[in-house]
């Protein structure tokens, strides 16, 4: 049988169905049209398309870049080709409300098969991920009237979608932009100004391009506070009800990435005639409230293309390092002369487990996420789903930036497998290691992601999802106590949280004594930290089923896998939280104190 390449198929269903038991799922009245044999077979077909057409035409993609003629974009032929016959299977529809024309599957379940998708060609996915985000955006906050006219179109994939949030002047800081919205005496509102760095901004792949854009009314308070969000078309209706008329936009470059090199990347002039229609989504003022909305989704689809990255390129080297001969055993005689495996020599082995504890840590953390976000849309009790709500907003910071930071790490391990034929363009690891460098940055760079978590996520409500968090990896602990083989790792991790809840507080103190400039200084580290926990308790979530499992049959491959990586990642990666941990509480005030001219 060929090496599965993309993700291990026994990994995504042992995590949806013995961990974290979504089949539960389809006895809630949303998901009961489905089973657990719809749901294999949905992956099932992600993993095939991925294989068969997907993967294929990474490479051609790679090196060959959209370019702009005429002003407009232009891809390879085979791109739109594959991407029509992607729509026509239905992947567009996957986690749609039926209401609208979509599936209704749950979004677990999108997730897994999309994460298929993206190992093989994260360049391609981009645009239907980006489209979902934006319909199920129109979909909660448009009018009906917007909803009648786009979202059927962009839940089918005939309009895809963007998100235009950054600025050349702006950048990050959304409270600069500029973008302008003038009123008219019809619906349509007028805008004007430039965007950048928008994916998907103009291509030649659908019939219209459905830009959601962040703008700000004329008379608007300044910063955040005055931002409307714009459903912005790249072509408006006729007079006959037709998107045949092209709105005022224009493409003025092209971003060249250092990856994700099939993905269009724009700069975007808005009503450089004064003629471009833009529509209100919800009130003025509050656009990006409801932009958080697309932004949270993306930023759960960020940590599962990272982790998808990590993981393709993972079994990439694991099949090189079984396949590849060269050297002897370490400390076999001199005069053996039989050559091994490279996986035989212990630093490669050392390579691959590092790799395996980050790509399957952080496959558990980004399908956790998505399964509370389907529980969220189960939940009836309206405390609960409060509750569960609260805690996705905690770890979507961590979902997006914990898997970006440790996958592309595992990327560089899979390069160093190969040595020198990992860093040539005869094999996809390089390009792998490429795609995945933009996932630290995208949707919220690692810093905003860390400010965000321990600037507002870890005390908004007194603290409520925080001890939320603890009391649920507190059940988990206890759980696994019950396991005299697992109690050591429950032990582990309960003084992890014990130190977390100390820094939390000594944090909280030293925000209310003092500036928050030395308090919120080591964010990144600390999200780092509370990643290195999370992740910690996804593996002995997983330990649980485990141990269990091996006791009825110890000499699964699979489980032993897991028992070993369990071990590693409890002996080696969760102490290094409690040495970020033990740094924060210092307040260590060394780099903070440097001046721009001692760099």
């Amino acid at each position: 049988m060929k090496d599965e390449l993309q993700l291990k198929t026994r990994d995504v269903e042992f995590l949806l169905y013995e961990v974290f038991c979504v089949q539960e799922l389809v006895k809630n009245e949303r998901y009961s049209h489905h089973d657990r044999e719809t749901f294999k077979a949905v992956i099932e077909l992600a993993k095939d398309f991925a294989e068969q057409k997907f993967y294929p035409l990474a490479r051609p993609l790679d090196q060959n870049e959209p370019y702009l003629k005429d002003n407009k974009v232009v891809t390879i032929p085979e791109l739109k080709n594959t991407l029509d016959e992607y729509k026509e299977l239905g992947f567009t529809k996957m986690s749609a409300d039926m209401a609208f024309g979509g599936m209704q599957l749950p979004f677990v379940i999108a997730q897994a098969a999309g994460a298929f998708l993206a190992a093989a060609n994260v360049s391609a996915i981009a645009y239907s991920f980006l489209t979902t985000a934006a319909a199920n955006l129109l979909a909660k906050y448009g009018t009906d009237s917007l909803k009648n006219r786009f979202l059927g179109p962009m839940i089918e994939g005939r309009f895809f979608g963007t998100m235009n949030l950054s600025e050349p002047q702006a950048g990050s800081s959304l409270a600069d932009i500029k973008v302008l919205a003038k009123p008219t005496k019809s619906e349509h509102y007028l805008i004007s100004g430039t965007k950048m760095w928008i994916s998907g901004g103009e291509h030649d792949l659908s019939d219209n391009i459905v830009h959601m854009v962040l703008a700000r009314l004329e008379g608007a308070p300044s910063g955040i506070a005055g931002i409307s969000l714009f459903l912005v078309p790249k072509y408006r209706e006729d007079h006959k009800g037709n998107f045949s008329k092209k709105n005022d936009i224009q493409v003025v470059g092209l971003n060249h990435k250092m990856g994700w090199h099939g993905t269009t990347n724009t700069v975007l002039n808005y009503g450089e005639n004064s003629d471009c229609y833009g529509y209100l989504i919800g009130e003025p003022n509050q656009g990006l409230l409801y932009m958080f909305h697309m932004m949270n989704e993306a930023r759960i689809g960020v940590g599962m293309h990272a982790t998808a990255l990590g993981y393709t390129g993972y079994l990439h080297s694991l099949s090189y390092a079984k396949d590849r001969i060269q050297g002897r055993r370490l400390g076999a005689p001199k005069s053996e002369l039989n050559q091994v495996s490279i996986i035989e020599h212990p630093d490669i082995k050392r390579l691959l487990m590092m790799q395996k504890l980050a790509v399957e840590g952080s496959l558990a953390l980004t399908l956790y996420c998505a399964f509370l976000y389907d529980r969220y849309l189960v939940e009836t009790d309206v405390s609960s789903k409060e509750e569960i709500n609260l805690l996705l907003e905690l770890l979507t910071p961590v979902a997006k930036s914990w898997p970006s930071e440790y996958c592309l790490e595992a990327n560089k391990h899979a390069i160093q497998v190969l040595g020198g034929y990992g860093y040539t363009r005869d094999f996809p690891l390089e390009r792998f290691y490429r795609d995945n460098r933009l996932n630290p940055i995208h949707e919220g760079t690692h810093g905003i992601q860390a400010l965000d978590l321990i600037g507002r996520k870890l005390f908004i409500n007194q603290g409520r999802s925080f001890i939320y968090l603890l009391t649920l990896i507190r059940e988990t602990i206890f759980k696994a106590k019950e396991d005299k083989d697992l109690k050591i790792f429950g032990d582990e991790l309960e003084a992890s949280i014990r130190q977390l809840e100390s820094v939390v507080e000594s944090i909280k103190l030293k925000r209310k004594s003092s500036s928050d400039y030395l308090a919120l200084s080591s964010a990144g580290i600390f999200l780092d930290a509370f990643g290195l926990i999370l992740i910690g308790w996804m593996w002995l979530k997983q330990g649980i089923v485990v141990f269990e499992k091996l006791r009825e049959e110890d000499t699964n491959s699979f489980y032993l896998g897991k028992k070993s990586t369990i071990k590693f990642y409890f002996n080696h990666d969760l102490p290094k939280a409690r040495e970020r941990l033990e740094f924060i509480a210092r307040f260590d005030s060394s780099f903070v104190e440097m001046e721009r001219d001692w760099f």
